[in-house]
């Protein structure tokens, strides 16, 4: 710790090994590694991402959550069809609620009264909020669980990071030409934290044209690898915006997507375990 420490953890940037920020989950619980999905800037699609990885990885026969990190803005659980279930408890722990295919959710919208109803909350109040997902939740045997972040560097990522013993994070972005200015400051922060970089996303990559299967950029050619090269990051995904993916999405039908866009990025959190 350094000499002028403030002893304000909440709000410090640095890496003290003289102290262990982590909170315990709850008796019980258990979870084997824990995934970042966040990204420097609002849609480009933390929540797909993160829905399509829990969905595959269950499909590979592990255990897998989604801790919904985006309290003020929550769509993981519309995404599942689930978006008008409640999370039950006994007033001292919740439990999640499971999916069709066995992927564990928590999210603010299984918490209010009724699911649009806005959540008004200082920053300080939502990281709380974020912890307590992490430590008052039954998580059940859970290999994989990945935490969808809200967009930026603020007060909810840097909860997650330094109390949350986060195994690595994966950065989503989207081709336009600030994608740099996006990508390097979510490097940055987990460089700061210490957090692994397990590599890069990028969505809305291209579209296929209908008639030949020919790659349409509509958002300009893609920097991402010369991107992930500066980082010396792997590109994990490519991403093309599909109709069929949107509607399925629109429909709550996440979990009946199938294609291999994700197959590497899912394979790299995988090899976490193995």
């Amino acid at each position: 710790m350094s000499e002028d420490c403030g002893h304000d953890c909440s709000s410090c940037g640095k890496n003290c090994e003289s102290r262990d920020m982590h909170v315990k989950l709850r008796e019980g619980s258990k979870v084997k590694k824990v995934i970042g999905v966040v990204s420097g800037k609002g849609g480009v699609g933390k929540s797909l991402v993160t829905s399509l990885l829990a969905c595959k990885i269950a499909r590979d026969g592990y255990k897998s959550a989604i801790l919904d990190a985006d309290i003020t803005g929550p769509s993981i659980p519309e995404s599942f069809g689930v978006g008008l279930s409640r999370a039950e408890g006994d007033g001292e722990s919740l439990n999640p609620v499971v999916t069709d295919s066995g992927i564990q959710l928590m999210s603010m919208n299984f918490l209010l009264e009724n699911e649009n109803d806005p959540v008004i909350w200082r920053g300080p109040v939502i990281a709380g909020a974020v912890k307590q997902f992490w430590t008052d939740v039954n998580w059940k045997d859970v290999d994989f669980m990945f935490v969808d972040m809200p967009p930026g560097t603020g007060d909810v990522p840097l909860t997650v990071f330094q109390s949350l013993p986060v195994d690595g994070i994966i950065i989503v972005s989207s081709p336009q030409q600030l994608v740099r200015v996006i990508v390097e400051k979510a490097v940055k922060m987990a460089n700061m934290m210490n957090i692994p970089i397990l590599g890069l996303v990028e969505n809305m990559s291209y579209v296929k044209c209908p008639d030949c299967g020919k790659p349409i950029t509509v958002f300009g050619k893609s920097n991402i690898e010369n991107i992930a090269q500066s980082f010396n990051l792997p590109v994990l995904a490519k991403i093309p915006m599909e109709e069929s993916t949107s509607a399925a999405i629109d429909a709550g039908d996440v979990e009946g997507i199938r294609n291999d866009y994700l197959d590497k990025a899912a394979e790299t959190v995988e090899a976490l375990l193995k």
